[in-house]
């Protein structure tokens, strides 16, 4: 540790409080005006307001406790490595606690709530819990703190600011220009599926596929899914820009053989016909094969030599088709987004009638997809390179580095 700078426990230097909920049975208590924060608040590093407004009386009825303004509040339950600062006084849930310096003179607020964004790490790796992950108030106060003079703290906070704010420009046009690459894509797949060319034909999905259908999931749900065997597609492996191999689940060919109208051949394209997820549409990857669908999927078997598959699946993943199933998914479902199989059997596209025309479609799209991959990539990179770059300035800080 650098010369002149002392270590401390939090619990000696801070106060840490805690909070509650106001009965949601007396909704006279959230009538207020007093800010009362939970972890839904926490979506900026900054909390200038909360969803609910509670009451005095709502305070004294319940463990809550408001946060002085100007400090800092962590998530403990739920949300952990979540860090805040508070511009109003604010209550706050069970889930947070507030962590107020004893003393202004000893340590500076703005100090804290950087050094707690270096050890924010510490607070997610500590974490128990079968479904929802804490800590415990004696690992909060046993955490070590380094106390520089408070000029020093002040120095460092300073500098952080300065670093953070330029930090926070480049990664802002990183993701702007991560978004254009999106948009760019996006827009010129809608400019080829919006206005169909003179030589293209007008066709329900029926009279150009061998297979529209979903399948179903083996009774008892997940709880029978295997630790390896024959792929399950769900509608959580299907995505728009490719599939989603890690929440993969497997049956046996036994509980596979009960979906054996649902068998997934290579070239299928797959189409979310249920739920969040409806309308994200895929083509399934040869190396999970072989396979079947749940409930929540459709496949979609194109005739032989009609169209080329990924045709298909581009004409689906554009926003003109994308808006029109989208729509009547809405129609179907009574109580969430829903598309039938005759709905789909029913639906029109327009495709060119020439495969030569269709293959050279297909050739622009992938180009500009793979350019499109590569400049997100190379986006995505830049900014994980930044956050890292905050991070490795964070340590240097509290190492005495800066």
């Amino acid at each position: 540790m650098k010369k002149g700078w002392e270590e401390k426990r939090l619990g000696e230097v801070c106060d840490i409080i805690g909070g509650g909920t106001p009965s949601k049975a007396n909704s006279k208590f959230y009538n207020g005006e007093i800010p009362w924060a939970t972890v839904r608040d926490m979506k900026l590093e900054c909390i200038k307001d909360t969803e609910h407004k509670i009451t005095r009386e709502a305070i004294k009825k319940s463990s809550t406790n408001i946060i002085p303004k100007g400090n800092v509040i962590i998530a403990t339950r739920v949300g952990l490595g979540k860090i805040c600062w508070i511009e109003n006084d604010t209550a706050i849930n069970q889930d947070l606690r507030g962590i107020v310096p004893k003393t202004a003179e000893k340590i500076s607020a703005k100090y804290l709530f950087q050094w707690f964004k270096s050890i924010s790490y510490k607070i997610e790796e500590e974490g128990t819990g079968a479904t929802v992950k804490g800590v415990k108030l004696p690992f909060i106060k046993s955490l070590a703190i380094p106390i520089p003079p408070l000029p020093e703290q002040k120095r460092i906070v300073k500098t952080l600011d300065k670093a953070f704010t330029a930090i926070d420009k480049a990664k802002e046009n990183a993701e702007k220009n991560l978004k254009n690459a999106k948009e760019l894509f996006d827009s010129y797949l809608q400019n080829i599926f919006a206005s169909p060319g003179k030589d293209w034909e007008e066709k329900k999905l029926e009279t150009i596929t061998n297979k529209i259908g979903s399948g179903a999931t083996p009774r008892g749900g997940k709880n029978e899914y295997k630790a390896e065997g024959l792929s399950l597609i769900r509608s959580l492996n299907v995505y728009d820009n490719g599939f989603a191999y890690k929440k993969l689940a497997f049956i046996n060919q036994a509980q596979a053989d009960k979906l054996s109208n649902v068998i997934v051949e290579s070239g299928d394209v797959l189409l979310n016909i249920t739920g969040a997820s409806i309308c994200r549409c895929t083509i399934v990857p040869d190396d999970v094969l072989p396979a079947r669908v749940n409930q929540h999927v459709s496949i979609i078997r194109l005739k032989q030599g009609v169209m080329e598959s990924k045709l298909l699946w581009y004409i689906l993943i554009s926003k003109v088709h994308k808006d029109r199933l989208l729509t009547i998914g809405e129609k179907a479902g009574a109580t969430r987004q829903a598309l039938t199989k005759n709905q789909l059997e029913e639906y029109i596209i327009y495709y060119p009638r020439s495969l030569t025309e269709q293959k050279r479609i297909v050739a622009k799209l992938n180009a500009l997809s793979a350019e499109t991959k590569r400049l997100e990539s190379i986006y995505q990179q830049k900014i994980s390179g930044l956050e890292e770059l905050k991070q490795s300035v964070l340590q240097k800080a509290f190492e005495g580095g800066l």
